[in-house]
């Protein structure tokens, strides 16, 4: 009896000592671009659920889409003793002065979504990057398009062999926008098919914005004409879609159907795939992007290495966390439903 009593004591020693190690009482201050972004909505919510996990404490502020605003608010996080920062830059080009910050003070930063220079990501030491790689969700959601036209050659509605597509983009120059763009085009070319493009704005990630570039298309191009549609996100996607759904298209008429694909599996998006207004989408992993910036951020606050051991994720070159994307079907979609 006294050697199970023993053992117990050990146990709860054992245990308290790891939950002693993982605990926190760490500062993160941390700035979204904009908090009305569906997706980065879901970065945000998985960070503080891992924060609340962690025992430390979070504070999030919305950057507005002005970096003016974002570069005084990590000023103030520094000003109130923050002892770690998580970023979603306003601006990409504007990550150097936000990284010199930090430096000034030996605190470390995190980089989330929206990938810094190589350069400004080698000026510092205790600077991390947790995104995931554009290209790969460029090329599935081009693979999506072209798996559906070879499953319905009715697709071709023209019968010429080519898929005549629009194009909406994100924000402009942002990497994710150029990448997304142009590996889902040169995968619907690696699939076999001519394309030619009817149409290609800039559309900023926003849902308003694209259903009235998408409303343009429709008038300049007519839509007996458009095939296909892909957006660099879903908020675009369902923005074509309501553009779509106003002509009596995506209602659940066969004869009147056009392929529309995003990227980031939003709720939005996948119940709108439930209803078949929408083909497709690619994860683009919320959850694990916003883990995966806390775990750094407070493994790095608390003066602990960070390393794959450290934060469950594997890093690579010392400073890049990658979080793979995955196509979402008509198939697997419901396994992305929360």
């Amino acid at each position: 009896m006294k050697k199970h009593v023993v053992l117990l004591a050990a146990v709860c020693l054992a245990v308290s000592a790891v939950a002693a190690f993982a605990a926190t009482d760490a500062l993160v201050g941390a700035c979204i671009y904009k908090f009305d972004d569906t997706f980065m909505t879901g970065v945000r919510n998985a960070m503080r659920a891992e924060m609340d996990r962690q025992g430390g404490e979070l504070e999030i502020v919305d950057s507005q889409n002005r970096q003016p605003m974002q570069n005084d608010q990590v000023d103030a996080y520094i000003s109130k003793g923050a002892n770690a920062l998580i970023v979603n830059p306003v601006d990409r080009t504007a990550a150097e002065p936000l990284m010199n910050k930090a430096k000034a003070e030996g605190l470390p930063i995190v980089f989330v979504n929206r990938e810094p220079y190589a350069e400004v990501m080698n000026a510092y030491d205790k600077i991390w990057y947790v995104g995931a790689k554009a290209e790969e969700s460029g090329t599935q959601s081009g693979q999506i398009i072209v798996d559906y036209f070879k499953a319905h050659p009715e697709a071709d509605k023209n019968k010429d062999g080519k898929i005549q597509y629009i194009m909406l983009r994100g924000e402009q120059g942002h990497q994710d926008a150029v990448l997304r763009t142009e590996y889902s085009t040169k995968a619907m070319k690696d699939g076999g098919f001519e394309i030619v493009e009817l149409g290609s704005d800039t559309a900023n990630w926003d849902k308003v914005q694209a259903t009235d570039k998408m409303k343009g298309f429709i008038s300049s191009s007519g839509i007996d004409t458009i095939e296909a549609v892909l957006a660099n996100n879903d908020d675009m996607a369902l923005g074509a879609i309501e553009a779509l759904k106003a002509e009596g298209y995506n209602l659940g008429d066969p004869a009147k159907y056009i392929p529309v694909v995003g990227v980031d599996a939003t709720a939005p998006a996948l119940e709108a795939m439930s209803k078949g207004e929408m083909l497709g989408t690619v994860l683009n992993d919320a959850d694990n992007q916003g883990i995966a910036a806390v775990k750094v951020a407070v493994v790095a606050a608390d003066g602990n290495a960070v390393t794959d051991e450290s934060i469950g994720y594997t890093i690579t070159d010392g400073k890049y966390i990658w979080i793979p994307y995955r196509p979402v079907t008509v198939e697997n979609y419901k396994e992305f439903m929360k």
